[in-house]
């Protein structure tokens, strides 16, 4: 690159016009490049439904207006209102338990007025890490064993009300996030390879409190030819599809997997797929170098933060969003169960793609609030 056109790049995304604004130019412009890439796949995957596309693009404008008004707000508001935020959510959470809406066998929804509902474990995603970095915000680093064990109770509390709901991927998501932030806060060696020498134990004891739909889900995923047309029907037709695409795809809007219907879910948790058999390992390649572009960028926020709070807030949200987009290809590829995590700003959806915004402008706001730390 010419020296002085790169000096002028520079000066772009240095501009006080962005700072004021409080917006990371860099962070911005890789995200709408995921989310336009993301409309283009979801046009066909959708079945070429201009509607569904439409619908799509509303709620990433609801996200993207969440992500710039929450840009304004300094961290250090953030920082003092996490454990109210918390403990309201905790409740809510035991509301839902409680008193919740229903649908498909899963009672996760708090019914609103004009017949809308709340889903509250989508803003525990959110406020578990906050509620960690908080916890360690004035607190000497590396943390002691007590610190951990107080911080694990507060991560495994919030994550098994959302998995007793049950939603497993949520609550995986939920879990992950705050414990991101506890290694990030320099857990030491000893407790890690300490945790892994109890994850044979922990995975067994798990298997004895899944339900029987997800105890299918492993065994599907160790085996799904056992049941082709059935719960292995769903990863079958997806290798199928991520298979025939090739090296360069069979062309946009000639997959015939997702086209003939033969992939379900295909505009949710499945999109990758459709991407990988019409625009092939290429096409798989340029999305992922989009998703490193966002995640490149928000771990170097969190490098460059002033303080533990934001530092640890900032490399969790970005960490638990790379755990977002390597859970989904993980599961459509075959490598890991499915769990029912969308493809983050590619797969149709709602709540989570407002989600997922609302933490990109904490990292803006983490970025362009420096001096006021």
């Amino acid at each position: 690159m010419n020296v002085s056109l790169y000096r002028r790049l520079i000066a772009f995304t240095n501009a006080r016009l962005w700072q004021l604004a409080h917006v990371d130019i860099l962070l911005l412009l890789a995200l709408l490049l995921l989310m336009s890439g993301g409309l283009f796949v979801l046009y066909s995957a959708s079945g070429q439904d201009i509607a569904t596309v439409e619908r799509q693009m509303l709620r990433l404008g609801v996200g993207m207006a969440t992500c710039l008004a929450l840009a304004q707000l300094p961290p250090k508001y953030m920082r003092r209102a996490s454990p109210l935020l918390f403990v309201i959510l905790v409740a809510l959470l035991i509301a839902v338990l409680v008193a919740g809406v229903g649908a498909k066998g899963a009672q996760r929804w708090l019914a609103l007025p004009g017949g809308l509902r709340f889903q509250p474990s989508e803003i525990m995603k959110i406020v578990m890490p906050m509620m960690v970095a908080w916890y360690f915000a004035h607190r000497p680093l590396p943390p002691s064993l007590k610190e951990i064990v107080t911080v694990l109770v507060i991560i495994a509390v919030p994550s098994l009300m959302v998995a007793k709901q049950p939603d497993l991927g949520t609550a995986l998501l939920v879990g992950v996030s705050g414990i991101f932030a506890l290694f990030l806060a320099g857990l030491g060696w000893r407790y890690i390879l300490g945790a892994a020498a109890a994850a044979p134990v922990a995975v067994y004891s798990l298997w004895h409190v899944m339900r029987d739909y997800q105890k299918q889900r492993v065994l599907t995923f160790l085996d799904p030819e056992s049941d082709p047309l059935g719960s292995g029907w769903n990863i079958i037709q997806s290798k199928t599809a991520i298979g025939s695409g090739g090296v360069y795809g069979k062309g946009w809007l000639e997959g015939t997997q997702a086209q003939l219907n033969f992939l379900p879910e295909s505009h949710t948790d499945f999109i990758i797929a459709v991407l990988a058999e019409e625009f092939g390992m290429l096409g798989c390649v340029l999305l992922m170098c989009a998703y490193l572009l966002v995640i490149a960028r928000g771990l170097y926020i969190a490098a460059y933060a002033e303080d533990n709070y934001a530092r640890l807030l900032a490399g969790s949200i970005t960490l638990t969003f790379f755990v977002y987009m390597f859970v989904n290809i993980g599961m459509v590829s075959g490598i890991l169960p499915v769990v029912g995590v969308p493809l983050p700003l590619v797969s149709y959806g709602g709540t989570s793609i407002i989600t997922i915004m609302a933490t990109f402008g904490i990292l803006m706001s983490i970025q362009t609030h420096k001096r006021a730390l």
